[in-house]
C-alpha cells in the first residue's frame, strides 16, 4: 500500500486583523507576569516541565513548562520560528528534548513513546488521507494502526463520521470532497481511536469563514468531551472565540500565559471608551486632562475617544464629566484585541 498521498492547496494565508490604536514595545522580563492558570478541574493530561532543545547553535526551546486539563483548550500562539512546531513535535514523540519532561495522561513520552501515542490523536495542518478510498475506509485504516478492529472499529468510525458531518457521504471516494470536508475527515482521523490528547496545527488554514466557524465549533465539542486539546493557528480571532487558556511563545520561551483577560492584565493594556453626542471640545479635552488616569486619543464636538485600564470603575466619572460639559447619546467600551496584545509582547506579527 502506498503512503498517503498529501491532499493540499491549502496555502497559508496572512491574518487580516488590524490593529488599533499605538502598539507599545514589548514587556520588560515578561516571564515574571505569567499569571496563574483558570482553576480547571481534574489533573493535567498534557504535563510539559522545562523543554530545552537546540538544533546546533539554534536554541529553540528555552525551558518552556506548561499544562492542560481535561476538556481545555490551549492556544499556543507565537511567530513563525518561535518554539511551536519543535514543541509539538516533542508532543508527538518525533522529536527527543535535550532536557526536560513532557508527559501525556501520565506517560513519559521520551521513555514510553509507543504508550503514549496510544492517547493521542494529531490534527496535521496538511491533509494526509488516501484519495481514493471513501471516508469510511481511510478512518478503517487508521484505526487499524491503533489496533482497533471488527465491531469495535466499525462503532467507533459510525460515531466520528457522524460527529464531524460526514455520515452521508462516508462511502464515496474523498477525491471529489471539498476542502472543509477533507478537513472534517482530517479531524475525524485522529479521533477514531478516542485519544485523551488532541493536537491540532492550524486546521483551518485557507478555508471560508464559515467552513472555519463549523470546524470552531467541532474542536469545541472535542473538548467538551473530555479531551485537552494543543492548538494552534495563526488567526488570532480564532484564538480568541475558541482557547480556554493561551501561551505566547517566541525566541523558545513562554513570554505570558493565561486566559484572554489575564493576558490583557499582565500587558498593562488599555480598554478604550467611546463617547458620541454633541461635545464642547475645548472645555472637556481640558477637564479630562486634569485626570491622568484617562488618555484623550480623539475629541471633537460629536466624538470622544480615550483609553484607560480598568473601564468599569471609570466609566462613571467620565460620563458625569461629559455630560457636564455637553450630552452624551452613545457609550461603547473596546477591548484591546488579542493581535494587539501579542505585537506588545512580541514585537511583531504572528506571520512574521
Amino acid at each position: 500500500m502506498k503512503a498517503p498521498r498529501r491532499v493540499s492547496g491549502f496555502g497559508s494565508r496572512e491574518s487580516g486583523f488590524g490593529v488599533s490604536g499605538t502598539v507599545a514595545s514589548p514587556i520588560p522580563n515578561p516571564q515574571s507576569l505569567i499569571p496563574d492558570g483558570i482553576g480547571i478541574r481534574g489533573k493535567p493530561v498534557i504535563d510539559v516541565t522545562n523543554l530545552r532543545k537546540k538544533f546546533g547553535d539554534n536554541e529553540a526551546l528555552k525551558g518552556i513548562s506548561f499544562a492542560v486539563r481535561p476538556g481545555e483548550v490551549y492556544g499556543l500562539l507565537g511567530p513563525n520560528g518561535a518554539g511551536k512546531s519543535t514543541t509539538i513535535g516533542i508532543l508527538c514523540g518525533l522529536v527527543k528534548p535535550d532536557a526536560g519532561e513532557a508527559r501525556l495522561n501520565g506517560i513519559d513520552i521520551a521513555q514510553r513513546p509507543v504508550d503514549a501515542r496510544r492517547v493521542l490523536g494529531v490534527v496535521p495542518q496538511e491533509v494526509a488521507l488516501y484519495t481514493e478510498f471513501s471516508a469510511r475506509d481511510n478512518l478503517k485504516f487508521f484505526g487499524r494502526l491503533y489496533g482497533l478492529s471488527g465491531a469495535d472499529l466499525d462503532a467507533r468510525i459510525d460515531r466520528v463520521l457522524e460527529r464531524v458531518s460526514l455520515s452521508d457521504r462516508a462511502k464515496e471516494p474523498i477525491e471529489g470532497y471539498s476542502g472543509g470536508m477533507l478537513r472534517r475527515l482530517n479531524i475525524a482521523a485522529g479521533l477514531v481511536h478516542d485519544p485523551k490528547v488532541v493536537l491540532m496545527d492550524e486546521p483551518t488554514v485557507g478555508l471560508d469563514p464559515q467552513t472555519r466557524a463549523s470546524i470552531l465549533d467541532l474542536v469545541r465539542t472535542i473538548a467538551s468531551g473530555g479531551a485537552a486539546v494543543v492548538y494552534t493557528t495563526h488567526y488570532l480571532d480564532e484564538a480568541e472565540r475558541l482557547c480556554d487558556r493561551l501561551g505566547i511563545i517566541d525566541h523558545g520561551a513562554i513570554l505570558v500565559e493565561g486566559t484572554l483577560q489575564q493576558l490583557r492584565e499582565a500587558a498593562g493594556a488599555r480598554e478604550i471608551i467611546a463617547l458620541r453626542g454633541d461635545f464642547k471640545t475645548d472645555a472637556v479635552t481640558r477637564e479630562l486632562q486634569q485626570h491622568p488616569e484617562y488618555e484623550l486619543l480623539k475629541a471633537s464636538d460629536a466624538e470622544l475617544l480615550l483609553t484607560v485600564q480598568r473601564a468599569d470603575q471609570h466609566l462613571a466619572g467620565i460620563l458625569a464629566i461629559a455630560g457636564s460639559l455637553g450630552s452624551v447619546r452613545e457609550v461603547a467600551i473596546r477591548q484591546p484585541s488579542l493581535e494587539s496584545l501579542f505585537i506588545k509582547m512580541t514585537g511583531r506579527e504572528l506571520r512574521e
